[in-house]
């Protein structure tokens, strides 16, 4: 998931009594916190390095997210032990991530003017010609006044170049993700995907690739096996798993119509941003073409029921601005299992990236595949309940 994610926690903390000097981390810095703190080890900030945070202990939290099916575990640190570590004074913290892991995002300040944001494009991902393509798409939907975060021109110039590592430059958009479930919200996040599909219908990349069960599916599998990603204990099970997965998947997305178009391609809550009583668009870096039903169906979370409801809400503004093709209502649950496989690859395709094994160091445990075969099997069983429908 790589983009500018911004999210807000809202921790009851209690100020400490005195300030503390705390440790000054031994390691790579992976988090620093800066604000109404009363507890610093560099300055007026709090730095601390991955064994500072392992020492505040793991918790678990069990939920349901739109991108797997039932309930999911997560592990990590608690954010109210954090602020209670650094002394935080407020009530509130706002959190903002940069990072995107896939490329390098930083946050540029100007002296008297607002900070800009630069994105800088793994090497050897994208052609020149696609992350224009990129670009132009950004623009046109902006000329359409669809409300996007697109690149900064300079002399007609988007993508540009430094040391060899190629960049562009965003202004800064804020804003928080949608709530899960709200029905307004939903509404009017529709009439945005409507309007960028009517945009985006009208014609097709000529750089960009497809979603297809080929490069997000075969291809995902063959990274993982050819990579002996998968521990040999629990291989035989996820490769005959994956396998059937992706028989079933073969025959439905040649069985089910639906016309390619120009997507956002990871149109998940964390990249439709709302601020100012308006939601905003950003990151197109995964802008490809595919069944348009790609970008609605992470807007869908919860039970069947619920999923429904908020299903009609989303089309009913999709549809003041663009025809939702129902027909396209069967590939979500093959859509979600063909996003489970290919987030797996790309964690694989990236390891050498110092970047990643720190970011994800559960991907080498047996755990984590464990709960992949079960979340595959999830999706096979998935696949043979009645699709979403419309009323």
């Amino acid at each position: 998931m790589r983009l500018i994610f911004a999210a807000l926690f809202c921790v009851m903390v209690s100020p400490s009594a005195f300030a503390e000097k705390l440790p000054a981390p031994v390691g790579k810095p992976v988090l620093t916190i800066s604000g109404l703190i009363a507890n610093t080890n560099e300055g007026d900030t709090a730095v601390f390095d991955v064994a500072a945070l392992e020492k505040l202990g793991m918790e678990t939290l069990v939920t349901t997210t739109p991108w797997y099916s039932g309930k999911v575990r997560f592990d990590g640190i608690s954010l109210s032990k954090l602020m209670d570590l650094v002394g935080a004074k407020g009530t509130s913290a706002r959190v903002l991530a940069l990072n995107s892991y896939e490329n390098r995002v930083y946050q540029v300040g100007i002296e008297g003017e607002t900070p800009l944001i630069a994105k800088f494009y793994r090497p050897d991902r994208w052609s020149d010609a696609a992350i224009r393509e990129e670009h132009s798409f950004s623009a046109e939907l902006a000329e359409h006044e669809v409300p996007v975060v697109a690149p900064l021109a300079r002399d007609g110039e988007t993508l540009f170049e430094h040391s060899g590592f190629r960049f562009a430059l965003f202004p800064r958009r804020g804003g928080r993700a949608p709530e899960p479930g709200n029905l307004d919200q939903l509404y009017r996040l529709g009439q945005l995907l409507g309007r960028m599909h009517a945009i985006g219908a009208s014609r097709p990349f000529a750089h960009r690739e497809s979603l297809t069960v080929d490069n997000f599916g075969h291809a995902a599998l063959a990274s993982l096996l050819d990579g002996g990603f998968v521990p040999r204990s629990l291989l035989p099970a996820y490769e005959s798993v994956a396998r059937d997965l992706l028989a079933r998947l073969d025959e439905l997305f040649s069985r089910v119509r639906y016309t390619p178009i120009r997507l956002h391609g990871d149109c998940h809550p964390g990249n439709l941003l709302h601020r100012d009583d308006a939601f905003h668009m950003v990151d197109l870096d995964d802008c490809r073409m595919g069944p348009a039903v790609q970008d609605l169906w992470m807007m869908l979370a919860g039970e069947r029921h619920e999923r429904l409801g908020q299903l009609a809400e989303l089309v009913d503004g999709y549809q003041e601005f663009h025809d939702f093709a129902a027909r396209e209502l069967p590939l979500i649950e093959g859509l979600r299992a063909l996003r489970l496989m290919h987030h797996s690859a790309w964690i694989a395709r990236r390891w050498d990236d110092p970047a990643f094994p720190l970011a994800f160091p559960w991907f080498a445990g047996e755990r984590y595949w464990g709960d992949q075969i079960l979340a595959l099997r999830e999706q096979m069983a998935a696949l043979d309940e009645e699709p979403l429908r419309l009323f």
